[in-house]
């Protein structure tokens, strides 16, 4: 099949502002990924265009992109779920938003970082290990309660859907909470006292507005918006 690709591009070192490639692929698979088109277009049409990849497997989440207006992975993206039965569809490819563009498709990930930074997404626990030498042990009751949220690669896909971070890049974002989660409801942990200051503050969780973007958006099918509800309780109640 025939795919029409319409790529944002934008070079800082001669563009005053982006523009729209189009580029048309022939003996496209239904099967082949965004990500395989791109390459395409990269490695037989415009060796310029700029674009983050690796594992191409959607365990990296480097490759996270607008796609027909939506956030995907492109390596997780079929040709067959965008071309709506059309046996030339057109795919418009977009870098995420509110962040940065340095160049096409590649955005400045420094800000989404360091809000992850900030919710101290590591194990704290200051206290001495079991006598006997032995790992801190959990239950699986305990493990169920946050097991949802270790799935997170950090694509951004849910912080740049929301339109709450596109309005104030201070928001900490969904990402960052979704972290944070994960280390608040975990029984071995004890720094959720200063996740919580963190999470809690002015650009916290509270400017959430729950509209679920973040969850539709995520890859890896994290309930995101359950997630900042869980921490919105802790918050509400003290307890966790």
């Amino acid at each position: 099949m025939q795919v029409n690709l319409r790529i944002r591009r934008f070079n800082p070192e001669k563009d005053s502002k982006a523009w729209w490639g189009d580029y048309t692929l022939d003996d496209v698979s239904r099967n082949d990924t965004v990500l395989d088109l791109l390459n395409r277009v990269k490695w037989e049409i415009d060796g310029t265009l700029a674009l983050r990849r690796s594992c191409a497997h959607g365990v990296c989440g480097s490759d996270a992109l607008r796609i027909n207006g939506a956030n995907a992975l492109a390596c997780k993206t079929l040709v067959s779920r965008l071309s709506g039965g059309s046996a030339a569809p057109t795919i418009q490819i977009e870098p995420i938003l509110g962040l940065r563009v340095i160049k096409d498709l590649i955005v400045d990930m420094e800000p989404f970082m360091d809000h992850y930074r900030s919710v101290l997404p590591y194990f704290i626990n200051d206290s001495p290990p079991p006598a006997d030498g032995r790992e801190r042990l959990q239950s699986q009751e305990d493990r169920a309660r946050f097991d949802d949220t270790t799935k997170c690669i950090l694509c951004a896909c849910c912080t740049t859907s929301c339109p709450s971070f596109w309005a104030n890049e201070k928001y900490v974002g969904p990402a960052a909470i979704v972290q944070a989660h994960r280390f608040i409801y975990d029984s071995r942990d004890e720094g959720a006292e200063d996740r919580l200051k963190v999470v809690g503050d002015t650009f916290g969780v509270w400017r959430c507005r729950t509209n679920f973007n973040c969850t539709s958006a995520c890859p890896r099918e994290i309930e995101v918006t359950k997630a900042i509800a869980e921490v919105k309780k802790v918050l509400a109640t003290g307890e966790i």
